[in-house]
């Protein structure tokens, strides 16, 4: 370890000042610093510690080991210090743990990770994602990098990998490993096997249970090491195996103070109370013996029953039976019951013992176990000898049977261990197994306790050869790096651990020694001591009087007791053969196999079936306990393995520090820390680093950090080389301190840390160069600015006196003119005051009489208020008698209603049909009467309620004007006062008595008009105080109603969001389903084929449909028998063959065959005209549904026969007979014209029968119209309950009214579905007499089908459609959707076949044919799904067919029913309405497809944009120079970035661009690019989070540039407004928190204040990864962050929340409305799309 690095450096500065490191006995190490130069010879060096003492530090063999600069301090690789030693290691672990919370960090090829003993929020999925793809130095240090890399050089070379875990217990190996796996299992996924990954986890929580336990040092020890071996093929999840360790197996019998057993037992007695553990006997774990000796049955926060549950459910993942768990876990009990037996001494010397057969404890273990009582007794107390002849019995003393009895129970607990291993593998073992692997290793690290014993030994012999191996991989790494750099490599010794392994695994070592002497019958501890004193007490590594084999950190004594039994691990044979003979289960058989008792042999049996428990046992022979091996030479085999299977992988290090014994959160104590550090191989690694040179640089980084060291000629150069070299060579002159490679530069120690001090000296002087010039500059500019004010002063004091000068002279012509005048006031005053008292005079002889006149004016305005009263009463008795002649009405309406029912029910009957039209009419005439009447009366109260209105204007007018005059008043009353004045003075002045009287009449009547003001005053405060009430009112229902909207609005998102994420959950489901159904089709292609006979059918089936009806069948079996149900079902029960009808079929047949079709024609015709009366019957008592619905469709059979009667299905021979076909054909046109003629008569009675329905109908709905219109105005005017509810009384009604209304409208369709099947019957017939008949013929037959009301003509059709016909739907679909490229009609619109697909759903709709209205759309939804499917990557396809899908949506809409989408529509687009189809459900299917659009929009674009959003905003400097931070370390990559910001911006353009161009709804696309920031500012301040290098100044500085850059496109393309700056603000507040002052409480407060976005564990997390610059800037105290986190929890609550922000995340999108400006009879359709067979009507 290179502890000196002062002799690079000495000779080129002073020591003062300088940084170095003393040991300390408290914390190790601690920090002085020099305070005199030292000298060569010196004895002393001169010390100054931290808290100003002076300390004399004596200098013996070398000096103290340098401090590192600060930007080199807390580096996240260890290897990247400058002086590299044990105290700079510990001094960056400890910084890094307590001052940035960060718990890994690299050293190396090593991972350091430190137990936090607190749960972190950085093992989220969100986290893994992070990481997943992204190079090790890319990202902080964490296990998940590590994983990473280990996955990444798997799929890239297709080598196996292992990471291996190990540390302290207590240190978190487990918890790193099951990290470990969820990030394999996460990212690699599984493939063929979607349960894999479940069960790969699964197997964590089965392990621990069986294997863990609660120590004094954690709660969660595991006693065992594993190996898991996770398979991958293809960089998927294939599955796993488990290799298991030295199991502790003494655990199961004896545990120390504070410690429990295994975890399983005392889940079991934690669970004693469920029904299906009833029967083991278990009670609470402190009942028992083998869980009460560690005097702790509960563990910290842990729940043992609930643990239980979470071990039963995975064993149920990984496939164990409920019937294999129980047997299981009857055995534990029953080892449980074992340990509680009972063993009893026969005398004081304890030559016997015996067990009491009574013992509780014993009849369960035997019951449990299936055993005799008395077998189990007899064989726990004797022993059974077997000699060449005789075989005798030895008793056991008491010692020696509870020996016998825990040798049992571990024996017992031991095999269960491996059955469980073996079970789990065989649920995790694939089938097709794997081409690579990637191991983790969680084994024990080196372990010295104050008692060492076998177990111990056998750990640290492992940790002997893992460090072994990884000194030898360590050595390799540096070796090939020097290597590849062609940098002269001389070979290091390094601290090699190969004599200790020869000691303990060599001949005659410390293992042969020992199985030796378990071999000898007298084999003793004693014994074995004494050889191994004998043979290597010579040895350096072994000591007396204690064995211990020294480890390179420090020697561990061991305690020989126990090490020869432990060794043996005996068992007592003849209980061993009891269990294996009992039958009570098959699992207890499995355990105890006779063949191979060794463990070896059994866990290589893992992956046989169980076996049958019926074979009887063999008496065990002394000779198989010869052969079976000890434990120390499995355990050597097992780890030779091992170490061959890691030798065969690429290893990954991972060393866990447990930070203190307390298990205290964020606690660092030094010396238990460093104690590790040496055991683990952290300072190895360190040291063989440092022996060479350990600091590397990219020739880029070093330009980038040392450019101020460089001169301007050195600059001058081209290669990155070359200027490096220049400025070495001059900078440090001594080749031998660093070495030039072929990408980077490699520094001695300390080297870096001399550049470091050259770099802060020049920019020191810089600095002051800076200062110098700035501060003359100050200065002159305060000189400046002290001459202009002494200027600026004295023109201001020279002006002042002369202001004073001039305003003397001023006062002084003031006074003259002041006397002047003041006399002449004098004599115009006692001239006014004359004539001011003959006008007094005169104003009160006026203000008399105006008196008299005000008196009564106001008696006037009383009597004008008392009417007004009066009217008002009146009005409102008007109002409660129109109340009254409410309800009157709507009580006549009820009465009126249930009249009309009667009446209903009595006109039921057909003879009443036309006195129930009359009726029906009256009904209306007089409904219509009572509307005009309520019309009538509702117009009275409306102008009632105009009355009132103007009556309370003119009443607030009137106050309004009285409280003018009130103020009139009040200025009167100033003139009274006046008026008072002047009286007094004329009383005292005045002599004349009459005066006397007139003033006590002023006086009384001045009293009076201040009783009237203080009245008046008093009305004007209540009506103030009724005003202010009144708006106060109207504010608070104002306030209400804006609370209300908003959570309205508020529940409207959240609902959308719920639909929307339904959709999307609906969308994988289908997709999912229609991956099935591929998966199926190919099955049954490859395995079905269709037979002649089936052929044959379905030819005559189809032939048979084609010739009941013109329109085709769909496509599919379903979809055909759909159609012929429907074809089928308006045919009557009148066409089904009868008896009769087969007589004549069968007796006629000589007949002529047309004659019998004439015949059979004339019976459907009348047959039909029954089933017609029948119906019209059925509509007009309005039954609920109707017959053709209960009747099943026609035999196919039967069709047959029906088929061959019409003379359709006739066999060749008959075809060929012409000559009978030409006599035939006269009597088929007459029985054609008498067909036609029937059917048209039927056709007219039905049509006027509907016309008459459809008025009855439009009259009840307006009637309903104008009812409801009412009930609204009656609420908005009266609230009182009673009447409403009568209104919902009557809304019931007019539902039932409206339910029946649809009933018949249903029936009405279904008719004409019937005359629509008869008309496709006629124009068979009519194609036929077209093709073979006269042209008369032919024109009778068009007069026919011109008569139809089903099949319009071209006269009456609109001109905004497109004709299509059935068999024309795959055309249709596949030439605008799935073969439509926008590129083959440039200049046609950009939703072009939205506006194709809805003129042909109009052609539907016009020909009532809502079927083939949504089998179009519902095939242009599939083939829009497909063309998603097949194009899902390509941004324009889903663009264009997003923009089409919402115009369709819109069309649908606009052209609907629905009223409220009419408002933006002219009279042209009026009549293009939809008549006969409704859309809604077809809208809906539209959404949902809209939504799923969006949503694949957003994910294609994410794919894009993802790997640009890093590199662009936070790697690339578009502003130059200011990032100049000292590089992590060797991993980091310093190539440039892949994509810079205007790359970024530049695909937001080209997205914004296509949506714009496909025109889609500029509200959509704002959505869509508000939804792509906030995944540019999430992953931003994710990655912003997890890499502490981005955390700085000058990042900041740079981030904040490039949001302005994004919020600068944002206006320059309009989108100010979409709310994309909103998501932004999160990384605005991010970039503005690493920019402002982080010192003071104040900086503090203002900071908290500026984070409003951004949550306490991202604001605390920002703080503490931030790197201040050197020279510049403080390191950020720990106070001032716990001073901001707790302001910020006081803020903010102190609730969970999120540390990374989730960009999976979608906003909700709102589809808006938007009409369609084009009128669709304008549309033009290119010729390129290959649609001429659609006819423009």
């Amino acid at each position: 370890m290179v502890l000196s690095p002062w002799r690079y450096n000495a000779s080129l500065r002073g020591w003062r000042g300088a940084r170095v490191w003393i040991p300390d006995c408290v914390e190790v190490w601690r920090v002085a610093e020099i305070t005199r130069d030292y000298k060569e010879g010196d004895d002393i060096l001169h010390l100054r510690l931290e808290d100003g003492s002076a300390l004399a530090y004596p200098i013996e063999f070398q000096l103290p080991p340098l401090c590192n600069p600060d930007c080199l301090s807390g580096a996240d690789d260890l290897v990247a210090l400058s002086y590299l030693h044990e105290p700079a290691v510990l001094h960056s672990l400890r910084r890094r743990f307590l001052e940035a919370n960060a718990i890994y960090t690299y050293c190396g090829i090593i991972l350091v990770a430190i137990n936090p003993y607190k749960p972190l929020p950085i093992y989220e999925e969100e986290v893994i994602y992070a990481y997943s793809g992204r190079e090790m130095g890319d990202m902080d240090p964490h296990i998940f990098a590590l994983a990473e890399e280990a996955y990444k050089q798997m799929v890239r070379f297709g080598k196996n990998q292992s990471l291996i875990i190990s540390g302290e217990s207590g240190a978190g190996k487990t918890a790193s490993a099951k990290y470990a796996m969820r990030y394999f299992t996460t990212v690699g996924g599984c493939l063929g096997h979607s349960s894999m990954e479940e069960k790969v986890l699964a197997s964590s929580p089965i392990m621990e249970a069986f294997g863990n336990a609660k120590t004094i040092r954690n709660d969660n020890s595991s006693r065992f090491g594993k190996y898991i071996e996770i398979g991958f093929s293809q960089a998927h999840v294939t599955g796993a195996i488990i290799k298991t360790y030295l199991l502790e197996k003494s655990r199961v019998t004896f545990q120390v103070k504070a410690e429990r057993n295994y975890h399983i037992f005392y889940q079991l007695c934690a669970s004693a109370t469920l029904p299906e553990l009833q029967g083991l006997g278990l009670r609470g774990a402190e009942s028992f013996h083998y869980t009460c000796q560690g005097q702790c049955t509960t563990a910290q926060s842990t729940d043992d029953a609930a643990d239980l549950d979470s071990t039963r459910h995975a064993f149920s993942l990984l496939g164990v039976p409920e019937a294999n768990q129980l047997e299981l876990f009857s055995i534990l009990a029953a080892i449980l019951h074992l340990g509680n037996i009972v063993v009893r001494g026969r005398d004081r010397r304890g030559d016997g013992c015996f067990v009491e057969p009574a013992d509780e404890a014993l009849g369960l273990f035997c019951t449990l176990l299936g055993v005799e009582a008395s077998q189990v007794m007899r064989w726990l107390c004797h022993r059974k000898l077997v000699t060449a002849g005789e075989t005798y019995l030895k008793p056991l003393s008491r010692q020696q049977a509870l020996n016998s009895q825990d040798a049992l129970a571990k024996h017992m607990y031991g095999q269960v261990f491996r059955w469980i291993v073996s079970r789990v593998n065989r649920a995790l073992r694939s089938l097709e197994g794997h081409h690579t692997s990637i191991g983790i290793l969680d084994i024990y690290g080196f372990e010295m306790f104050e008692q060492n014993s076998f177990e111990q030994f056998c750990i640290n012999y492992a940790n002997e050869k893992l460090q072994q191996l990884f000194n030898l991989h360590v050595f390799k790494l540096e070796q090939e790096e020097y290597v590849t750099e062609e940098i002269p490599w001389v070979f290091v010794d390094f601290c090699d651990n190969r004599p200790c392994i020869e000691l303990i695994e060599g001949r005659l070592g410390i293992l042969d020694l020992l199985n030796e002497e378990c071999k000898m019958p007298q084999g003793s501890d004693r014994s074995w001591a004494q050889k191994l004193y004998q043979t290597h007490l010579s040895s350096s590594h072994f000591q007396m009087p204690k064995r211990a084999n020294e480890h390179p950190a420090c020697p561990v004594e061991y305690q020989c007791d126990g090490f020869v039994e432990k060794n043996r691990d005996a068992v007592p044979e003849e209980l061993v053969g009891l269990l294996r003979a009992s039958k009570k289960s098959a699992l207890l058989a499995e355990l105890f196999l006779e063949e191979g008792d060794g463990p070896v042999s059994l866990q290589s049996r893992r992956s046989s079936g169980p076996r049958m428990a019926g074979r009887p046992s063999r008496r065990s022979l002394p000779s198989s306990q010869k052969s079976k091996k000890s434990i120390s030479s499995q355990f050597k085999a097992s780890l030779n393995r091992l170490m061959e299977t890691l030798g065969s992988t690429t290893p990954h290090y991972i060393r866990c520090i447990k930070p203190n014994d307390g298990k205290q959160p964020f606690v660092f104590d030094s010396r238990r820390a460093v104690e590790q550090l040496r055991a683990c191989g952290v300072l190895e690694t360190v040291r063989i680093s440092a022996s060479g040179y350990p600091s590397r640089w990219t020739y880029q980084e070093f330009l980038e950090r040392y450019r101020a060291l460089v001169s301007r000629e050195e600059l001058m150069g081209t290669d990155e080389k070359q200027i490096c070299s220049l400025a070495l060579e001059r900078l440090l002159q001594d080749p031998s301190k660093y070495q030039c490679g072929k990408s980077k530069v490699f520094f001695r120690a300390g080297q870096v840390a001399y550049l470091e001090d050259l770099r802060y000296r020049r920019l020191r002087a810089a600095c002051t160069l800076l200062q110098r010039h700035l501060r003359g500059w100050l200065a002159r500019r305060r000189f400046g600015r002290a001459r202009a004010a002494a200027v600026c002063l004295q023109r201001h004091a020279r002006g002042m006196l002369a202001r004073r000068f001039a305003r003397m002279l001023r006062r002084t012509r003031a006074a003259v003119m002041l006397q002047k005048t003041l006399r002449m006031v004098l004599a115009r005053r006692s001239y006014l005051r004359v004539r001011q008292a003959v006008i007094t005079i005169q104003a009160f002889a006026r203000g008399m009489f105006a008196r008299h006149l005000y008196q009564q004016m106001v008696w006037h305005q009383k009597a004008v208020v008392i009417q007004a009263a009066v009217r008002g009463w009146l009005a409102h008795y008007s109002r409660l008698r129109g109340a009254v002649i409410y309800l009157q009405c709507c009580y006549r309406r009820v009465q009126a209603c249930r009249e009309l029912r009667r009446l209903r029910v009595e006109a039921r009957s057909v003879e009443h049909y036309k006195q129930l039209h009359k009726g029906m009419e009256i009904k209306v005439i007089q409904l219509q009467c009572r509307l005009d009447e309520q019309a009538q009366e509702k117009q009275r109260l409306v102008e009632q309620l105009s009355g009132l209105n103007a009556a309370h204007a003119e009443e607030v007018q009137c106050l309004r004007a009285e409280l003018q005059r009130l103020r009139e008043d009040v200025a009167r009353d100033t003139q009274v006062q006046q008026l008072q004045e002047r009286l007094a003075e004329l009383e005292r002045h005045s002599v004349k008595s009459c005066l006397g009287q007139e003033v006590e009449e002023l006086r009384q009547r001045l009293a009076e008009v201040e009783a009237m003001k203080l009245q008046l005053g008093e009305e004007r405060d209540a009506l103030v105080q009724r005003m202010s009430e009144q708006s106060q009112d109207l504010e608070e229902q104002h306030q209400r109603a804006a609370r209300e909207s908003q959570g309205l609005l508020q529940e409207l998102e959240e609902e959308r969001a719920r639909y929307q994420s339904l959709v999307q959950e609906y969308a994988r489901l289908e997709q999912g389903y229609e991956n099935l159904r591929d998966e199926v089709a190919f099955h049954r292609q490859s395995t079905l084929r269709r037979s002649p006979s089936s052929e044959s059918f379905l030819g005559s089936e189809s032939s048979y449909l084609s010739s009941m009806s013109t329109a085709p069948s769909r496509d599919g079996s379903d979809q055909q028998a759909e159609g012929l149900e429907e074809r089928w079902q308006p045919v009557p029960e009148g066409l089904q063959p009868q008896p009769s009808g087969e007589v004549l079929l069968n007796g006629g047949m000589g007949q002529d065959p047309f004659e019998k079709a004439y015949l059979l024609l004339l019976g459907q015709l009348n047959a039909v005209n029954e089933e017609l009366a029948r119906t019209r019957e059925e509509l007009r008592r309005s039954k609920a549904s109707v017959e053709p619905e209960e009747r099943k469709p026609l035999d196919f059979l039967k069709r047959r026969n029906i088929a061959e009667m019409l003379g359709l299905g006739r066999s060749p021979d008959k075809a060929a007979v012409d000559d009978d076909l030409k006599h035939a054909y006269d009597a088929v046109q007459v029985a054609n014209r008498l067909l036609a003629s029937q059917l048209q008569e039927e056709k007219q009675q039905h049509e006027e029968e509907v016309e008459g329905l459809h008025l009855n109908i439009y009259s009840l709905k307006q009637l309903s119209q104008q009812q409801a219109a009412l009930i609204q105005d009656l609420q908005r005017d009266q609230g009182q309950e009673g009447l409403q509810h009568h209104v919902l009384r009557l809304k019931e009604e007019n539902w039932e009214l409206a339910q029946k209304l649809e009933k018949q409208e249903r029936a009405t369709l279904k008719l004409q579905k019937q005359l629509r099947a008869y008309a496709n019957k006629i124009q068979e017939l009519a194609a036929k007499r077209e093709a073979t008949g006269p042209a008369q013929e032919l024109a009778a037959s068009a007069v026919v089908l011109s008569r139809s009301p089903m099949v319009p003509s071209l006269a009456g059709l609109s001109q905004a459609m497109l004709a299509w016909r059935m068999e024309d739907e795959g055309r249709i679909i596949k030439a605008i959707i799935t073969d439509y490229k926008p590129q083959s009609s440039p200049g046609a619109l950009p939703d072009l076949p939205a506006y194709i697909l809805f003129l042909c759903f109009r052609h539907a709709d016009h020909c009532c044919d809502e079927p083939r209205a949504r089998s179009l759309l519902d095939a242009a939804i599939d083939a829009i799904k497909r063309v998603m499917k097949k194009h899902s990557d390509d941004f324009d396809v889903v663009v264009l067919w997003l923009a089409n899908t919402c115009r369709l949506l819109n069309c649908l809409r606009q052209y609907s029913q629905d009223e409220s989408y009419w408002q933006g529509n002219t009279a042209r687009q009026n009549k293009h309405r939809l008549q006969n189809v409704d859309p809604q459900s077809s809208c809906h299917s539209l959404g949902a497809l809209s939504v799923q659009l969006y949503q694949q929009l957003i994910r294609t674009a994410e794919k894009r944009l993802k790997p640009m959003i890093v590199a662009a905003m936070l790697e690339s400097e578009p502003i130059q120079g200011l990032s100049s931070s000292c590089p992590s370390g060797h991993r980091q990559s310093s190539a440039a970035p892949a994509h810079t910001l205007p790359e970024l911006l530049q695909q937001l353009g080209s997205f914004h661009a296509a949506l714009d161009r496909h025109g889609l709804a500029p509200s959509v696309g704002h959505q869509a690019l508000r939804q792509l920031l906030f995944l540019i500012s999430g992953t931003t301040l994710n990655y912003l989070l997890l890499r502490k290098d981005t955390c700085s100044w000058s990042r900041g500085i740079q981030l904040r540039y490039n949001i302005s850059q994004l919020e600068q496109w944002l206006r320059a393309e309009g989108l100010q407004q979409s709310g994309a700056r909103e998501v932004l603000e999160p990384l605005v507040q991010a970039a503005q928190l690493l920019q402002v002052k982080k010192v003071t409480e104040e900086d503090a407060g203002a900071l908290c204040s500026l984070c409003t976005v951004l949550s306490p564990q991202q604001v605390v997390k920002i703080l503490r990864a931030y790197t201040p610059a050197v020279g510049l800037e403080e390191r950020i105290s720990p106070s001032f962050i716990s001073s901001v986190e707790k302001q910020l929890q006081d803020q903010y609550g102190g609730g969970p929340s999120q540390l990374l922000v989730d960009t999976s995340h979608l906003f909700p999108v709102h589809l808006p409305f938007t009409a369609s400006p084009l009128h669709l009879d304008e549309l033009r359709i290119p010729d390129a799309l290959g649609l001429a067979f659609l006819v423009r009507l």
